[in-house]
């Protein structure tokens, strides 16, 4: 039953994102007067249909695409006499224009829709509640603390954690107004963002950050060599699960039980150890019981001097720069180009800066510090639909949650999520927002495509076509509305393309004719035509092997 049902999601998928771009062709065509002979949703022998006024509308067998047939819509074509003056070719510039150019931007039109019914009514969103604050980032020096709801930035009122991060795009290094709720009361903070680079594979974004996030952490702990937290039987990447008989859900929870902790701590915590088990590696939980003497300081440090996990190695990937470096699990990072780091994000910032650039990385292993000069390396990840991709990435990773265990302890907290609900108009607002931004960084991934910056190997087709419709589906109506809306938006950005069988050539055509006074040689068009054939075939050819690349994986 699942693969039927991927199938009618991907007939649907296709089918409406076909059927948006032909009603753009086929409305403007009727529009200008110009004779439609047929309408078509896919390609080959008719399936079923019906004719209505002078107009054939069918359904076809390979549900590849579809087509609006004009009449005298090609030179050569035969048209009746009486219908010369409607026939395409015999309509001026400007009317051709707007009939090839409509398939395009109907599909560019139809996400604003599709984003409006997603957004209309009631969202589930994450709050503005902090559930982590950097120690020494501009938040915590302000006296922003986890449990505060962020109510307004630089005087925007605010209800996602999004709308938070929006107002701090090149928002930086000047004191902005944070207003949070604590215990019913509004207090007002003044954090000074620091200005760092964030973003994707498609952008960079210039943005300030006060280091919050709406995610608790997982209290799990790094244990410095030779302190007494080790003496005492405390290890690295160990997750608090009790202090004194109660439970820890998160850092901020442990830190408000120790403050009033006094004398012999006793720890329940959870730990992962490996087993081999003929020839196989097995990640085994263990629960342990150990008493901590309660140590000076606040946070970790109570615990006989450890700290966050949060700048301990859990993972080194192989053939990169750090693992040839030395780098173990284990070890804890110190400081970039001799500036101390505070938080794994922080890391994440820089190596975002930084790139290609040469860097100097400071480490702790054991009781002994090191520094050595690296750089990011270049590995291959795999993304969901199991394409290659090559990043830049420095090879590390932290370990933010503990995973495995039975326990619910074990999962990683949740943020706080909250319900809004947009009306028609603010609903229209977010869609008519959303829209140009997703507009941009699909075009910046075509230009990258031809510049080589973004590798052919990303590109689908039918069959990443089939993926995409059957996993947005089974995660719900508005994750399958949206993905359509995206590749909506693919599909009216390609067809603008000036290649020979596009849109976009068709458009060019009709500019140059109506700049020059004259149309393009109908031999000079023959030849496009069959070089845009070609190319379109040649096209076709490399993304299924693409795509059989990717189920071969």
């Amino acid at each position: 039953m699942g693969g039927l049902q991927n199938v009618l999601y991907f007939v649907v998928f296709l089918g409406v994102l076909v059927t948006v771009h032909e009603a753009g062709h086929f409305l403007v065509a009727k529009a200008c007067g110009v004779k439609v002979l047929r309408f078509s949703i896919g390609f080959g022998p008719r399936i079923f249909g019906f004719t209505r006024g002078e107009t054939e509308y069918r359904i076809a067998w390979i549900p590849l695409g579809g087509y609006v047939k004009m009449a005298g819509e090609l030179p050569g074509d035969e048209v009746e006499p009486e219908d010369a003056k409607r026939s395409f070719l015999n309509q001026p510039p400007w009317k051709r224009g707007a009939i090839v150019v409509a398939g395009p931007a109907f599909n560019l039109i139809f996400p604003v829709l599709a984003y409006f019914f997603v957004f209309l009514g009631n969202n589930e969103v994450i709050s503005t509640r902090v559930g982590w604050v950097d120690a020494s980032a501009p938040a915590a020096m302000a006296g922003i603390r986890p449990g505060d709801r962020v109510k307004s930035v630089d005087g925007h009122p605010v209800r996602t954690f999004q709308e938070i991060q929006e107002v701090l795009v090149d928002n930086y290094e000047h004191p902005i107004e944070v207003v949070v709720e604590r215990d019913g009361v509004d207090v007002v903070t003044r954090p000074v963002p620091s200005k760092q680079v964030t973003g994707d594979q498609v952008e960079k974004v210039t943005r300030g950050v006060i280091g919050i996030s709406p995610y608790p952490r997982s209290p799990i702990v790094g244990v410095p060599a030779g302190s007494p937290a080790e003496a005492a039987g405390l290890k690295s990447f160990d997750r608090i699960a009790s202090l004194n008989g109660q439970p820890v859900t998160d850092e901020s929870q442990l830190a408000v039980l120790l403050k009033g902790a006094t004398g012999p701590l006793k720890l329940t915590v959870l730990r992962s150890s490996l087993h081999q088990t003929g020839g196989t590696a097995l990640v085994v939980p263990e629960v342990a019981e150990l008493t901590v003497e309660r140590a000076e300081g606040e946070g970790y440090a109570a615990l006989g001097g450890a700290e966050a996990a949060d700048l301990y190695v859990w993972n080194v990937w192989p053939d990169t720069e750090v693992q040839k470096a030395g780098i173990a699990r284990g070890d804890r990072l110190v400081a970039i180009d001799g500036k101390p780091l505070s938080s794994w994000d922080l890391l994440v910032y820089q190596m975002k800066a930084l790139e290609k650039t040469p860097f100097k990385l400071t480490w702790r292993s054991g009781s002994t510090e090191k520094t050595q000069a690296l750089a990011q390396s270049t590995v291959q990840v795999q993304d969901e639909f199991k394409t290659d991709q090559e990043i830049l990435d420095i090879g590390l990773r932290p370990r933010m949650v503990f995973q495995g265990a039975p326990d619910v302890l074990a999962r990683g907290p949740e943020p706080e999520r909250t319900t809004i609900k947009l009306s028609v108009k603010q609903a229209a607002l977010a869609s008519v927002k959303i829209v140009p931004t997703v507009i941009r960084k699909i075009s910046i991934v075509i230009v990258k495509l031809f510049t080589g910056e973004v590798a052919f190997n990303q590109v689908g087709g039918p069959i990443m076509l089939y993926q995409v419709a059957a996993r947005s589906a089974e995660n719900g109506l508005d994750t399958f509305v949206e993905a359509m809306a995206v590749l909506s938006i693919n599909l009216g950005l390609m067809n603008l393309l000036p290649i020979p069988v596009l849109d976009g050539f068709a458009l060019l055509a009709a500019i140059w004719e109506g700049i020059r006074r004259r149309p393009i040689p109908i031999k000079a068009r023959e030849y496009a035509n069959m070089v845009g054939l070609a190319m379109l075939a040649l096209l076709m050819v490399m993304v299924l092997k693409n795509d059989f690349t990717r189920l071969l994986h």
